[in-house]
């Protein structure tokens, strides 16, 4: 089976592990999640994964609480670094390898970033769990998810969403919304269209990185996107 995108950056989001929940992390969608990922390995496509961590802090929401906004961007990523323990533990519950790497240093839990390295990791068929952000605040994990493709040489970002692509207003609102299937980097700027935040979109949008923006929770979609499938809204 040839895969149209060998090497994948998956972009999740902290919300997307709630589930049902107000906050934490659903164990069913940890095992879903875990699933999909397999899927994608045993196709031997080489997975690296930026998750957010919404579902337990955001940092942008933190300054209405007095908290000042680096340190809560601060402890934004360091609620990355717990999604990214709970996945890589359910990940390696389902049999597959997997290295969690922290832009933040913290040698008891993950490894620091090390560009050849991580490149390295992929090659051997693990996973790679991106957390921590970029390291810096201001940046969000969208951010960290464009710069991390674009580090390790990433053939697409796959954005897992609640929706199956992108609109030209928000389906959950609008019944009468109209899906792309395909939209330029040019368009979605001057439709003023949210796919990722400014500095994510810029990133891709000057290496050439194409985003693919789809629905996570229809099961396969992440397998047949990589083999080449039309689904969801590609962005190029």
């Amino acid at each position: 089976m040839s895969l149209k995108y060998k090497r994948i950056l998956l972009k999740l989001s902290g919300e997307s592990l709630m589930g049902d929940q107000k906050f934490g992390i659903s164990s069913e969608m940890l095992t879903y999640y875990a699933e999909q990922i397999k899927e994608l390995v045993a196709l031997k496509a080489q997975v690296a994964i930026v998750i957010g961590g919404g579902n337990i802090f955001r940092g942008l929401n933190a300054e209405s609480s007095g908290i000042e906004r680096v340190t809560g961007d601060y402890m934004g990523m360091l609620a990355t670094c717990i999604n990214g323990m709970a996945l890589q533990s359910a990940l390696e519950s389902n049999g597959v390898y997997t290295r969690l790497i922290s832009a933040i240093e913290m040698r008891q839990i993950a490894e620091p970033y090390v560009r050849r390295r991580a490149t390295r990791h992929l090659e051997k068929g693990r996973v790679l769990i991106f957390s921590a952000g970029t390291g810096s605040p201001y940046f969000t994990t969208d951010s960290a998810a464009a710069l991390r493709a674009n580090e390790i040489n990433a053939d697409v970002i796959l954005k897992g969403t609640r929706v199956d692509g992108i609109y030209d207003s928000d389906p959950e609102k609008n019944p009468n919304a109209v899906k792309f299937d395909n939209i330029s980097f040019a368009k979605v700027i001057s439709l003023g269209l949210s796919v990722m935040d400014m500095t994510a979109f810029t990133l891709c949008q000057e290496n050439n990185l194409p985003i693919i923006v789809f629905d996570i929770n229809n099961p396969g979609h992440l397998a047949r996107i990589a083999k080449g499938e039309s689904i969801g809204t590609l962005v190029a």
